[in-house]
């Protein structure tokens, strides 16, 4: 199905909804989820968003076309640029995570403004296990959402951490699986009592120092790619 959109009560919830492929990354998807961003957030009747997926999967992360596609240099990754729509977007952006997230998925909700997470789901970072370098800005912005020490050993080690054990590492929330989308929910409709221009100036203060370093990630991460993409073992990946 891909992304919907539903309004209500100034909470605005876009969900990945594509089941067949574990809502990965496509470039669809990509482009649906940038559209759904940018309209909500001119939506004068929205003043929070909640990005959902489905109840056991957030996002298995890009599809293998889009790997293909930047490994090849057949096509420019606009994917790796996803979490900068989260962060430019000038609503705040809660992730519910309910389901598991692998590599570009669970960056993705990593760009949150707040985050849930199902206490018994698995997230992880799997970029090297792919054979490249981290993309999306997780180099630096893993470290605005969980301890530095974690957010490293993550990215190194590409193990899946259930979300009991990421609960005192900076995560918002972490609640059972089932209760994930009430509390997003929740918290998005407490940002949308306020007033609209004042939750959009906290935003954009408050997000400043990830965008920067989100920029400054991409930059060193569009290097390590030109580096790692160029052996012929990370195209041999499966």
């Amino acid at each position: 199905m891909g992304v919907t959109r539903e309004v209500s009560g100034g909470v605005a919830t876009i969900t990945m909804d594509e089941a067949a492929t574990a809502n990965a990354l496509s470039h669809a998807m990509v482009e649906e989820l940038g559209a759904a961003f940018a309209d909500l957030g001119r939506d004068r009747g929205v003043r929070a968003i909640v990005l959902a997926g489905l109840p056991d999967v957030f996002s298995s992360g890009a599809s293998r076309e889009v790997i293909d596609d930047l490994v090849s240099g057949r096509r420019d990754g606009g994917e790796l640029l996803l979490p900068r729509v989260m962060l430019e977007c000038p609503l705040p952006c809660v992730a519910a995570m309910a389901g598991y997230a692998i590599g570009g998925g669970f960056a993705l909700g990593m760009a949150a403004d707040l985050i849930v997470l199902g206490a018994e789901s698995r997230y992880c970072l799997n970029f090297l296990d792919l054979g490249f370098t981290p993309g999306m800005g997780t180099t630096r912005l893993l470290e605005h959402a969980l301890s530095p020490a974690i957010a490293h050993e993550l990215l190194f080690s590409g193990e899946a951490r259930r979300g009991r054990d990421l609960a005192r590492t900076g995560i918002n929330h972490v609640v059972p699986r089932a209760e994930v989308l009430a509390r997003a929910h929740d918290l998005a409709a407490r940002i949308a009592d306020k007033p609209r221009d004042a939750v959009i100036a906290l935003k954009r203060t408050l997000s400043i120092p990830r965008r920067q370093a989100f920029e400054v990630a991409r930059t060193h991460e569009t290097l390590m790619h030109a580096v790692s993409f160029a052996h012929l073992n990370t195209r041999e990946r499966p």
